[in-house]
């Protein structure tokens, strides 16, 4: 907090808090900051001590002043095109979906952190998974796993423990269809890139999860947003957008669906794949949160068999973040090709992880784990909604999984500006929507606000508007 006690001059105080979020992209490029009367009021200070902040990011070229308009963090290109009209109006502060992913690797603060993605790290300690690294980490077993390359597919015994589980899963398929990848954002990327061209049409479900939409627009897709409803995705759009566009693949999270928890109900799953093979496109599956699923999920991949399906999933969600260990399930067809992309991008992946993880696998422990991960989940899940309804909010989706979809009554923008101020980071709703509208909706995350603190703090920060 700015104090005055502090031997920093209040405008180095602030001018400093700024600048460390505009260079972690904390504060998007191209963001409007707060005009100086309001950000004098947010932060407790005078005007004077605004414009003198802002005077420094200015002389370290890090916003810019527009007449009439006010200050905007720069963008990094030397040349801006001017935008339109539309988008010259006064904006918030966007938390952009960058900003979010730099917040996973430095913290804003020390408290729990309602918009992460991911569980607390005490909740994912274990002993089994080092013990499986020690028993793989001898001088031979090293040299062995260390001194070549490996399989371009990924560690033959991974991928078949990995055909073992997906078998009793309901998805029977030869360890040959698996490539293992650096994460399933990783195994999601290899899909793209070797399905698609600049240009070509991609179907994606909206709200969805920001890096997504962010991912594809970078490899130069055209995103065409699917609304995504408690029992799937809006069929009748799926099938305007086929009409006029035919788009090439169709991403999905089937099941427990980020951000609203919603899974696929078997009636939407079949008439969506009657779809693709009416229309010729692919459907790339996520199932990143598979561990955490009920029972008997409907799987697009399992009622398809992997024949316009491609299946992705992960284990840095209950596993460890960092513990960077993913793998598709793929068409026959397609497995040379995804591996002739993965080979480009990492030419392998790292095999002592990937046998560590086989061992984890076949020794049930991950399974145990993810059982404890699910109760203990399921009892903070029951405390955050009671505080989140206390606080006002209203549930737009049933809560399951690991997030909640909120409707908070106030633009989560300027709310996410706000609560970076006392050391939260929040997941505004804009962020789950490929243009970007303004939302009154956030995502939390049910492991990270069982505190009361921060919601004690939400609640003064809604009353403010």
């Amino acid at each position: 907090m700015l104090t005055k006690t502090a031997a920093q001059p209040l405008s180095e105080q602030l001018a400093d808090r700024l600048a460390h979020r505009i260079r972690d992209r904390l504060l998007a490029p191209g963001a409007r900051l707060p005009s100086v009367r309001e950000c004098a009021r947010l932060q407790g200070v005078s005007p004077s001590t605004v414009v003198s902040a802002y005077d420094k990011l200015l002389a370290q070229g890090l916003i810019d002043a527009r007449k009439n308009r006010g200050f905007f963090v720069r963008e990094p290109r030397a040349v801006r095109a001017e935008p339109p009209a539309a988008a010259r109006r006064e904006q918030p502060v966007q938390i952009d979906a960058t900003a979010l992913m730099r917040g996973m690797f430095h913290r804003v603060s020390d408290k729990p952190q309602p918009g992460m993605g991911v569980f607390p790290a005490d909740w994912l300690e274990t002993t089994f998974m080092p013990s499986a690294v020690r028993k793989l980490t001898s001088a031979k077993a090293i040299n062995e796993v260390s001194l070549h390359y490996g399989e371009p597919a990924g560690d033959a015994g991974l991928r078949q423990v990995l055909a073992r589980k997906l078998g009793d899963m309901g998805l029977p398929l030869d360890a040959g269809q698996i490539v293992t990848s650096v994460g399933a954002t990783h195994a999601l990327d290899i899909i793209s890139r070797t399905l698609l061209r600049p240009g070509d049409p991609v179907m994606v479900e909206e709200p969805g999860w920001a890096v997504e939409f962010a991912r594809l627009a970078a490899l130069g897709a055209h995103v065409l947003p699917v609304p995504r409803g408690s029992e799937g995705p809006d069929l009748a759009i799926m099938a305007r957008y086929c009409e006029v566009h035919r788009p090439k693949l169709y991403v999905s999270v089937s099941v427990l669906h980020n951000p609203t928890g919603h899974c696929l109900s078997p009636a939407s799953a079949h008439r969506l794949l009657q779809l693709a093979g009416q229309h010729d496109f692919h459907v790339v599956e996520d199932d990143t949160y598979s561990h955490l699923a009920p029972a008997h999920a409907t799987r697009l991949s399992v009622l398809d068999g992997l024949q316009r399906t491609l299946y992705v999933g992960g284990f840095a969600k209950v596993l460890a973040p960092n513990w960077r260990v993913g793998f598709l399930a793929a068409p026959v067809a397609l497995v040379e090709p995804l591996i002739h992309t993965k080979m480009l991008s990492t030419l392998t992946t790292p095999a002592l992880l990937e046998k560590a993880l086989a061992l984890c696998i076949e020794q049930g422990q991950l399974r145990r784990h993810a059982e404890r991960l699910r109760a203990r989940l399921d009892v903070a899940r029951a405390r955050s909604v009671q505080l989140a309804r206390a606080a006002g909010c209203r549930f737009v989706a049933e809560p399951a999984g690991l997030f909640g979809w909120v409707d908070t009554g106030v633009d989560t923008d300027v709310l996410a500006q706000r609560l970076l101020d006392d050391g939260y980071m929040i997941a505004p709703g804009a962020l789950f929507h490929a243009g970007r509208q303004p939302s009154t909706l956030m995502r939390i995350n049910f492991a990270t606000t069982q505190d009361a603190a921060f919601w004690r703090v939400y609640r003064r920060r809604v009353s403010e508007f």
